[in-house]
């Protein structure tokens, strides 16, 4: 509240200042006083500049720093970190860019202020200099598309034979995860499948089904590649696992996917994050409709004697059929003596 009322206080002050200026400028006019801009106002407008600039570049350099606090902590997965690493480069060069391109801007505005006996010097042209600033940019540019497709096709890649496979599916408004079992193959499903008992169409004259796993939280080994399978039962979702620097979208009547490897377990980001309360999160990052912003299915990435502990627990998608109660002697000789 007392940083809202001294913003307020601010603006207002600026809005007092401006509306003051244009009031001396009027009556100035009104008295009939002549404009003329004096070697004074070209040395106030001069040092004005360098003012801005030095006010404007540390204002936006605290604030940078500041909001830190609110970027995602590290990538916790391989492809993650290649990605920040992408996004780095690109930050540290626009920020170079522009701290270069800023000072000079401000500075030739301070050092080459009018002078009443000075006269600009005519430069129209200079192929030496267009042909620098022209190569430069090219090899800079031409390296970060080649950096940028080298880390896509990295990531983008197939994913390892040995990889997990898991099915993420969505629907207006929440996640389902469905693991491949032993065998580690999904099996079949279809749309028409779909039944109250059967959210996923999972085909049960599949024998890859029989040992499918459906559950509404996701558990991660790590350390292990992770081949996530997408799909979507109404419209287009978009799965987003912020902290694995992931996402694909879930289109319906197609199978998407992309294959990630997490390195950071919930406990040790836990610590890394001084946040006992941490959570990775499985999150839709499209508006799919009213309730879009509840979508979200909680992950848990662990050892692997962990993962094996929990997996042991997790209800089959086709329970096998309870063996039949033999019945009781006594209820045998009601039904003969009935007859």
């Amino acid at each position: 509240m007392i940083s809202l009322l001294g913003w307020i206080v601010f603006i207002l002050a600026v809005i007092t200042i401006v509306r003051t200026v244009r009031i001396l400028e009027l009556v100035s006019i009104l008295g009939g006083d002549k404009e003329e801009v004096t070697d004074g106002d070209n040395k106030f407008n001069a040092w004005m500049m360098m003012i801005f600039l030095f006010v404007c570049l540390g204002g936006m350099t605290y604030f940078t720093l500041d909001a830190k606090k609110y970027l995602l902590p590290v990538a916790a997965s391989k492809h993650g970190v290649i990605t920040d690493n992408l996004m780095n480069i690109n930050f540290l060069l626009i920020i170079f860019v522009f701290f270069v391109t800023q000072i000079l801007l401000f500075y030739f505005a301070f050092r080459y202020k009018y002078k009443k006996g000075e006269k600009a010097y005519f430069y129209p042209v200079n192929h030496k200099l267009e042909f620098i600033w022209t190569i430069i940019p090219t090899i800079v540019l031409g390296a970060m598309i080649f950096y940028g497709l080298k880390v896509w096709n990295g990531i983008t890649a197939p994913a390892p034979k040995n990889a997990m496979i898991i099915e993420v599916y969505g629907k207006q408004f929440d996640w389902t995860a469905r693991y491949a079992g032993g065998d580690n193959v999904l099996g079949k499903s279809n749309f028409k499948l779909i039944t109250d008992e059967n959210p996923l169409g999972v085909d049960r004259n599949d024998p890859a089904s029989a040992d499918d796993k459906i559950t509404r939280e996701l558990h991660l080994p790590v350390n292990t590649p992770i081949l996530f399978l997408f799909h979507s039962r109404d419209v287009i979702h978009s799965a987003y696992f912020p902290h694995l620097r992931a996402q694909m979208n879930c289109v319906p009547g197609m199978t998407t996917q992309f294959f990630v490897e997490p390195t950071i377990t919930t406990d040790s980001m836990r610590l890394i994050t001084k946040n006992p309360k941490f959570d990775y999160v499985l999150i839709c990052n499209k508006i799919c409709g009213v309730a879009h912003y509840n979508m979200k299915m909680g992950m848990v990435i662990e050892p692997a004697i962990d993962f094996m502990r929990w997996y042991k627990d997790q209800p089959l998608v086709f329970p096998p059929a309870a063996p039949a109660v033999p019945a009781a002697a006594g209820d045998s000789a009601k039904a003969v003596a009935s007859k």
